[in-house]
């Protein structure tokens, strides 16, 4: 049995990230796909993606066990990914993280063979999506549009264009992930 491999997918805010990764979670699995959940210091019923609210004396206690493969701080939060990870990996799962830019290089330094994913918009979908939420000012959207400006990935980063449909986006991704599994199998 082969490893799986990790897609390490990052976003600007308003590409609709969390929805992609939503619905491969949804569709994903009959192509051996996972979608790793994030242990977030964020409650539960806050929105947005399914992740695993714990405290911040939780997530530290957690993070000094060793309990994590990778965490970082963004936004006055504490973000992990489980050490399940490594095992569903060693099966054979290919395996979705919703990453961080900033946490990028720690995550290639741990899993050499991993494969960034952009997940981008239009600046105009954005800004749509960004509206849509109702939790920023105009003033917190185009500081956030003008952040994207500045989002640099790696080269050999799999780019996703969310403007269409979620199933779309979401579909375009698990071919990406079929394609590669189709390689090592051949």
């Amino acid at each position: 049995m082969s490893g799986g491999r990790l897609y390490y997918v990052m976003g600007p805010s308003g590409a609709g990230k969390d929805s992609v990764l939503g619905w491969v979670r949804e569709h994903g699995i009959s192509h051996g796909v996972l979608c790793a959940h994030r242990y977030i210091t964020r409650p539960a019923h806050a929105g947005g993606e399914n992740h695993v609210a714990l405290s911040e004396a939780e997530f530290e206690s957690r993070e000094r066990r060793g309990l994590f493969v990778l965490t970082w701080r963004a936004h006055g939060l504490h973000y992990g990914i489980g050490r399940e990870v490594e095992q569903w990996l060693l099966r054979g799962a290919d395996v979705l993280v919703n990453g961080s830019r900033g946490a990028y290089e720690e995550a290639y330094e741990r899993f050499p063979d991993i494969r960034p994913v952009l997940i981008t918009a239009s600046h105009a979908c954005m800004a749509k999506r960004l509206a849509a939420r109702g939790r920023e000012s105009e003033a917190d959207i185009a500081a956030r549009l003008a952040r994207s400006e500045a989002y640099r990935v790696p080269a050999d980063a799999l780019v996703i264009r969310n403007e269409s449909s979620l199933a779309d986006a979401g579909a375009a991704l698990l071919e990406a992930i079929r394609q590669r599994q189709g390689v090592l199998e051949s």
